[in-house]
């Protein structure tokens, strides 16, 4: 074969072989494939797409260029959840032990944030203490001993997808769906994950815009998780506006610790229940989503989800007095009011903008190489719908240096204030199975 040919041959529209893929990344990995020819095959992609049969091996090409875990020792249905990340979103901080507690075991893996969008390692590292670089042998143990654990990836999981990722960022190929589902799926599956729970963001805040780009992803995650033998259910849910009422490391820790003590904002307490319940269902626990939701409140009510939590703190080396005592956290240095200029309703908030003022503020990486101020960040007084009044307060910054007037400015233009109360939108849009 020829690199050349497979580039005409997706130029032209034609549909790739699972041997072509399979030699197109084994040889690309050894270094017998250039960059520029990738590049050029990465572009064809993203103008021609590909087949279901196409993402799903070139999912299992890339998965198959590296280690994939076997967690075959521990018993029961695994169970995992992927977000493709949202402003706010700390979602998989309360749902880990909420699940675990109720018996399915979670072995996650998680990533950074980059930009606008955090991530879950970063928010967790603002613990005091807490580990997210554990061995194989350590994770699962710990996973066997108490159905959770939350670390990085090892270098060593899927490596094509890795070299692939770096090129499509400097190509202006990373919004191709199929590239995007083979990368998700190539690093879930190495994982050893029995079943996946996708929270598939849509909106201004989100990497999916449209509702239609947004069920096209699932249903492609959906696709090459069944052609894996893994079983799935996708959720499309609202990034609009930011989930909760936090954005920044430490604070969206203290968030989560509300959550897990049967408290803080409903739009973050329905969407860890609504997950929770369909990895109950997944993992064999529950026999119906209302079953399961029940499950879910129970453990919130009684304390069982938020003992699992300090477990999971203790166990990857934290201080779990956190979780009594928030303000061991990380502490931003000032707080700033943003305040409204008029009357009215919130009508819309620029999610995107907002991530990005966090990031401003050191909350989030501009590059991959960035060091965090974990204790900087947001919290939303006012989120779309609610009334104003001038002079209310929007948003409070928490910053180390007092030195935001840009930021301010920025922040409350995100806002958009007008005469009439929008309409109310469902924070769970569809669900693909």
């Amino acid at each position: 074969m020829r690199m050349v040919d497979l580039i005409a041959k997706k130029r032209d529209g034609g549909t790739l072989t699972q041997a072509e893929i399979d030699w197109m990344i084994t040889e690309y990995v050894a270094d017998k494939i250039p960059d520029y020819q990738m590049s050029a095959f990465l572009m064809a992609t993203y103008f021609k797409g590909m087949t279901d049969a196409e993402q799903a091996n070139l999912a299992f090409a890339m998965l198959n260029s590296g280690d994939r875990l076997n967690l075959d020792e521990i018993p029961g249905v695994k169970v995992d959840k992927h977000s493709t990340g949202g402003v706010g979103d700390k979602i998989s901080i309360p749902l880990t032990p909420l699940v675990a507690c109720l018996g399915v075991p979670i072995p996650m893996i998680s990533g950074r944030g980059l930009g606008h969008t955090g991530g879950t390692l970063d928010k967790l590292e603002s613990i005091p203490g807490f580990n997210v670089h554990e061995t194989e042998a350590e994770f699962k143990a710990q996973v066997q001993d108490i159905g959770q654990a939350i670390i990085s990836s090892s270098g060593d999981m899927a490596p094509a997808d890795r070299r692939i990722y770096a090129l499509r960022d400097v190509t202006a190929t990373v919004e191709s769906i199929p590239l995007i589902a083979s990368s998700i799926m190539s690093k879930k599956i190495a994982s050893g994950t029995n079943a996946l729970v996708f929270d598939v963001k849509v909106g201004n805040g989100a990497f999916m815009k449209s509702q239609a780009d947004a069920e096209k992803l699932a249903r492609a995650l959906v696709s090459i998780g069944h052609a894996a033998g893994v079983d799935g259910v996708a959720l499309l849910t609202d990034m609009d506006q930011p989930l909760g009422v936090t954005i920044g490391n430490s604070l969206e820790i203290a968030e989560s610790i509300a959550i897990l003590k049967n408290r803080g904002p409903k739009d973050v307490r329905e969407l860890t229940l609504t997950l929770a319940a369909h990895m109950l269902v997944l993992g064999k626990r529950a026999e119906s989503l209302e079953i399961a939701l029940g499950m879910c409140e129970d453990a919130l009510k009684d304390g069982r989800a938020l003992k699992a939590f300090k477990q999971l703190i203790e166990r990857q080396g934290g201080d779990s007095r956190v979780v009594d005592d928030p303000t061991l956290l990380p502490q931003a240095k000032y707080k700033v009011p943003v305040t409204a200029a008029t009357d009215g309703f919130v009508t819309a908030i620029d999610s995107n903008a907002l991530g990005i003022a966090v990031m401003q503020l050191g909350g989030g990486r501009a590059t991959k190489d960035s060091v965090l101020d974990l204790a900087v960040g947001l919290v939303l007084h006012k989120k779309v719908g609610t009334p104003v009044t001038a002079g209310d307060t929007l948003a409070m910054i928490h910053a180390d240096s007092d030195d935001i007037d840009a930021v301010a400015q920025a922040i409350q233009a995100a806002f958009t204030i007008g005469p009439v109360a929008p309409v109310k939108q469902p924070l769970i849009k569809q669900i693909i199975k």
